[in-house]
């Protein structure tokens, strides 16, 4: 379908019931003029005269689980409504041109070479050649296509806008080159693969699962080349609940060291003890070798803080199988009970709330403070969202004072800070 015709498709309401699905009942006028206004960007770069299709790939909230995926631990993540959508068009030159809103295009030639390379790490092009070169090692076909992508996952925010983009690029490449047969796991993996080789991000692989799968779901990372993924039948709105984000400003920005701190601390614990990741440590005998431990880890440089992080590990990875239970009982209470002790766990032993950098820059534990001092006689739950070091915390809020929880926290953090989400139960998609 040609960039006209989609555009009045979509204007008549033809996609609105597709809309509904991804961004929920409300406002269906914006969804239009969001997607068209991204064709009309489209046209203005690559012409008219192009059969387009549109990919929408979510960004993720990760519900439980901080900081396990890299150790194959287990997680509980949600894919939402704020997205990265792209409208694209397949090419027969073997190059790929994708322009983001706010940034430069990025072109990759597919017929070179496609290495690592030190010059382009911490850029979209690195991801998008790590992509096309997993799909390659994996033997999966790639080919040319030109793409405009719009994306109100907001960066640095904990809700993985590098996962998503990585998806999308892969969604893509299913789309136009392998007739959408590659399972989201698979393009999930070689994600994971672009971020960590190409990009030079250590990431685990539960945001770049989370983004291509769709809903709540529980993910164990124990055998990592074939994480069970599990699905759960849960819905926060008819439990009378609001997800909802709080963005501090902060960025994760040249915070890499401080995020790869963290699985290597937690797997210099397991080599410790023989293992290669932390889920294979048994508790008691961590509980044993305390001693040995700290005196091991000082000499190796890491201290007390790696037997503290795996500690949040072997407790959290318990925690996160208590509230997929939970969940699954539709018992809230014990459910909100565990996420605020997830969310102690982080900034007590896991330590990522601020960065060693910069200490007096302190938003995510004002956040935290302001929802302890806004939730804490309700029946309510608040921890750190993501990565953590900077970005966002993340709150289940009582419908009824949902509202007013949001202006509290604007008034702190300034307008627009606090945003609702809606669990959507697509995951990455071609419309």
């Amino acid at each position: 379908m040609k960039t006209k015709e989609y555009a009045e498709l979509i204007n008549n309401g033809g996609l609105d019931a597709r809309f509904e699905v991804l961004y929920g009942k409300e406002n269906p006028e914006k969804a239009r003029a969001r997607y068209v206004k991204a064709i009309k960007s489209f046209e203005d770069i690559y012409g008219k005269e192009n059969d387009i299709c549109l990919f929408s790939v979510p960004g993720r909230s990760e519900i439980s689980g901080n900081h396990t995926d890299h150790n194959r631990g287990k997680v509980i993540a949600a894919s939402v409504n704020l997205d990265i959508i792209a409208v694209a068009a397949k090419t027969d030159d073997n190059t790929i041109r994708l322009k983001s809103r706010g940034f430069d295009e990025d072109t990759v030639k597919l017929n070179e070479a496609l290495e690592p390379c030190e010059a382009k790490k911490f850029r979209a092009e690195s991801l998008i050649r790590g992509v096309c070169r997993g799909f390659s090692d994996k033997a999966l076909k790639t080919g040319g296509f030109k793409a405009y992508t719009d994306s109100n996952v907001f960066k640095g925010s904990g809700l993985s806008s590098s996962a998503a983009f990585e998806d999308m690029v892969g969604t893509i490449l299913n789309h136009f080159y392998n007739d959408g047969k590659i399972d989201y796991i698979t393009i999930a993996r070689i994600s994971q693969f672009a971020e960590n080789v190409f990009f030079g991000k250590p990431s685990g692989l539960m945001d770049q699962v989370a983004c291509a799968s769709g809903g709540f779901v529980g993910i164990d990372f124990n055998d990592n080349n074939a994480p069970k993924v599990r699905r759960v039948d849960f819905d926060l709105k008819k439990n009378g609940y609001e997800l909802i984000i709080v963005n501090t400003g902060g960025n994760h920005a040249n915070l890499n060291d401080d995020y790869a701190s963290v699985p290597a601390e937690m797997k210099a614990v397991a080599a410790f003890f023989g293992k290669t990741h932390l889920r294979d440590v048994d508790r008691s005998e961590f509980e044993a070798n305390m001693k040995k431990l700290r005196e091991a880890m000082k000499k190796k440089g890491c201290g007390d803080r790696a037997v503290l992080r795996a500690y949040h590990f072997l407790e959290e990875n318990d925690r996160v199988t208590r509230q997929l239970e939970a969940l699954e009982k539709g018992d809230m209470d014990a459910f909100l009970n565990d996420v605020k002790n997830s969310g102690r766990s982080s900034f007590c032993w896991l330590q990522n709330i601020y960065t060693c950098k910069a200490p007096d820059d302190q938003g995510l534990s004002m956040a935290l403070m302001m929802c302890e001092k806004l939730l804490s006689d309700k029946k309510a739950a608040w921890r750190v969202h993501g990565g953590g070091f900077a970005g966002t915390v993340q709150a289940f809020v009582p419908e009824d004072y949902s509202d007013e929880f949001i202006k509290k926290i604007d008034d702190v953090f300034g307008s627009g800070s606090a945003v609702k989400l809606f669990v959507r139960a697509d995951g990455a998609v071609a419309l």
